[in-house]
């Protein structure tokens, strides 16, 4: 089965079908650069390049760097323009799809639902937290395989900043850090939300995870086990697909 998802940032917005039953991309994804600003109408035409790109018809799956709540509405924008909050997500992104039926989930949360499912969180039982380093820091907690929906761990505070204005992967870009010090950085952030929530597992996801041998070394004194995602950057698309195939398996209300 196929489903197609799509997996707005920052930075970019990228999707591409996704097989279902292997949990991988079934095409090689397209992406096209965020606007600026990244307005939701800007945003939605984005999606809709994307996702005609393959010709699609169908049902979509799409996350949104924020809390999305009643899977449509946007309640929080931090790194996308502030005219997302109150937006109804799910009737513009279908109108712009011309009726297409989508499904709107916080992007870490449907990272996390794919690594839980097909990547390094399958079958762990426990509290399980993945963050996801980018343009800001997104986080999925899990406990014993169910979703804390929108925890959005990266606005917590760390040495009087946002955590994720210090150590997202934009940060170490930004302030120009070597691996080592931002390793440092990331350290500190992942004692703070231990200290907090006491996971048995931590997986690391975003684009960085593609470079996990250059930092997650580094990384000592953490308790929980710290892993790399396996599906790496894809895991957002994997996510936002399979919420999306159980949403158009949902009875319909009469």
């Amino acid at each position: 089965m196929q489903i197609f998802g799509v997996d707005i940032g920052g930075s970019g917005i990228k999707g591409a079908p996704v097989d279902l039953d292997r949990g991988d991309l079934a095409q090689e994804r397209h992406k096209v650069l965020t606007p600026h600003p990244a307005t939701p109408e800007a945003v939605a035409d984005g999606v809709r390049q994307v996702v005609e790109h393959f010709g699609w018809t169908g049902p979509v799956g799409v996350t949104f760097p924020g809390v999305v709540t009643g899977g449509a509405t946007i309640r929080t924008a931090a790194n996308v323009d502030r005219s997302w909050v109150g937006v109804d997500a799910r009737a513009l992104l279908g109108g712009r799809l011309g009726g297409a039926e989508v499904t709107v989930v916080n992007d870490a949360d449907a990272a996390g639902v794919a690594e839980t499912r097909f990547g390094a969180g399958r079958d762990r039982t426990g509290t399980v937290v993945l963050l996801t380093f980018g343009t800001g820091i997104g986080s999925a907690v899990f406990s014993d395989g169910v979703l804390v929906p929108n925890t959005e761990l990266g606005h917590l505070e760390l040495d009087g900043h946002e955590a994720e204005k210090r150590a997202s992967s934009k940060a170490r870009e930004d302030h120009d850090l070597s691996w080592e010090k931002w390793a440092e950085r990331v350290r500190r952030y992942l004692a703070h939300v231990e200290m907090l929530l006491s996971p048995e597992l931590f997986i690391i996801g975003g684009g960085v995870s593609r470079k996990a041998h250059k930092f997650l070394p580094r990384i000592e004194g953490i308790r929980a086990e710290i892993v790399p995602a396996r599906l790496q950057n894809n895991a957002g698309i994997v996510g936002a697909a399979m919420r999306a195939a159980g949403s158009a398996a949902a009875p319909r209300p009469a």
